[in-house]
Parts: structure tokens; C-alpha cells; sequence
């Protein structure tokens, strides 16, 4: 199983070499649904170690604050929200690797599974790599959350969520509108409303897509 020229140089791009081992990622990004004889379990349970030593070390570094202040840290920037986040950043939905019925229960854009393969990822970058690239590649993807400065760059749907609370309205629903073309090459069309405010659709390569550029159409137009 080789990587698509798009997701290797996405990999490039993360971490600064090339996939030395294209089956080691390819695993990292596979979920059990694809009923593959590899998935990124055990990649994960690495990189899940992996990250805390990284983070811990992080903060240790970074000033004179108590076990106990250095534990509830850690245990914030480490969570699943905090690695989901960090996948949303990244674009990585365009490059996992779900079943048929994980992508139509929304698995591309469900924290557990973002959050997990987040883990295996720096896990094959700890077996391919090293472990100097992979805490690099820790301090590159986490920098934001460590310094504070977490919230910035918010994915368009958390944007959509929080404005919708910031001005007193109901979370966003999406509605799938349409589903067109073979699945190899589906093309989705999804709409979001905000009760008492208005409605915008997007367009996109699978559902998580189509919602990501409706949010995005929504704030455009109402933000």
C-alpha cells in the first residue's frame, strides 16, 4: 500500500522529511472500518506516550509551576478535544482512511477518531523519524495551545458554534441536501441554519467537507 502524492507531500510538509516507510503511514491513517488487516491502534498507543513525555517536557521547560499546576496542563493539552483541534488545523480528514459507514456516520469529523490518528501520526513519526522529529513535530502542531495562543485559528464549524452562542442562538444544524456521483467520487451538498438568522450550503468531497465550507459561506455572509 503506497501514499497518494498528496497526502506524502502533506507528510512532508508536517514534519519536514519525506515517509521513509509509506506502509508504516499509510497505518497511522487507517481506520479499522476500511476492514484493512492493519489500522493505527498500535501506532497510536505509541504516539499517545510519545506526546505526553513531549508536552511534559514542554512544560517543565517553560517555568517554575507545581506538579500538581504541570498535571492539569498536561492533561488539558493532551485531551481529545486538544488533539481534534489540532487534526481540524491541519486538514487532516483529506488524508484518513474510513470505511464507507464511518465516513456516512461522520467519522472524518468525530474528535475520538481525529484525536487518535493525531497519535498514531506522531507514533509513525517516532518509528520512521525518530524521537527529536517527533517532538518537533509535537511543538509544531501544539505551539499555539502551549503558549496560550489556542483559539486563534479556529476550524470554521467551532467558529460557527461559538458565534452562535456569543450572539445567543441555537448550536448550527447542518442538513445533508444532496449526495451526487459514484462513491469513488461523491460530491456532497450540505446546508447549516442558525435559528432566527439565516442559512448558507457548501459544497465538498465528503460530508465533513461540504459542512466545513457551509459554515465557512455562513460566517461570510452573517458574521
Amino acid at each position: 500500500m503506497t501514499l497518494s502524492p498528496e497526502t506524502k507531500d502533506w507528510i512532508a510538509a508536517q514534519t519536514g522529511l519525506p515517509a521513509k516507510d509509506e506502509h508504516l503511514w499509510t497505518a497511522a491513517l487507517t481506520h479499522g472500518s476500511t476492514g484493512e488487516d492493519f489500522d493505527y491502534q498500535r501506532l497510536e498507543f505509541l504516539g499517545d506516550r510519545v506526546l505526553g513525555l513531549s508536552i511534559a517536557e514542554w512544560l517543565y521547560e517553560k517555568g517554575e509551576d507545581t506538579e500538581g499546576k504541570l498535571s492539569q496542563r498536561l492533561n488539558a493539552l493532551v485531551s481529545r478535544q486538544s488533539c481534534a483541534r489540532v487534526a481540524r488545523e491541519i486538514d487532516l480528514s483529506a488524508h484518513m482512511r474510513l470505511g464507507k459507514q464511518a465516513r456516512a456516520d461522520g467519522g472524518l469529523d468525530s474528535d475520538n477518531i481525529l484525536g487518535d490518528i493525531i497519535e498514531s501520526l506522531i507514533g509513525a513519526c517516532q518509528v520512521d523519524h525518530g524521537f527529536e522529529v517527533a517532538r518537533a513535530l509535537v511543538r509544531k502542531w501544539f505551539g499555539d495551545a502551549v503558549e496560550g495562543r489556542a483559539g486563534r485559528k479556529k476550524h470554521p464549524k467551532s467558529a460557527l458554534q461559538e458565534w452562535a452562542a456569543g450572539n445567543r442562538r441555537k448550536p448550527p444544524e447542518y442538513e445533508l441536501l444532496d449526495r451526487s456521483g459514484p462513491d469513488h467520487a461523491s460530491r456532497f451538498t450540505v446546508k447549516v441554519t442558525v435559528r432566527g438568522v439565516g442559512e448558507a450550503t457548501g459544497e465538498g468531497d465528503s460530508k465533513q467537507q461540504a459542512e466545513t465550507a457551509a459554515a465557512t459561506a455562513f460566517l461570510d455572509q452573517h458574521g
